[in-house]
């Protein structure tokens, strides 16, 4: 599968290896770094910001 979006590592992951990728877009794709041969999870970009938000407030 060629993915041409531009992935990063989630800002809360933490240094164990135990991480989290995603690519913003009209949807987010959410992959495991160590498994991104598996594929990834795509959410509609309203739903990956709402959750953010709900994450950050606490």
């Amino acid at each position: 599968m060629n993915d041409e979006r531009q992935w990063h590592k989630a800002s809360y992951s933490s240094g164990s290896g135990s991480c989290v990728e995603v690519a913003e877009g009209l949807a987010t794709g959410i992959r495991d770094t160590q498994n991104r041969n598996l594929g990834h999870l795509d959410v509609p970009a309203t739903e990956w910001s709402a959750l953010i938000k709900t994450v950050t407030r606490g």
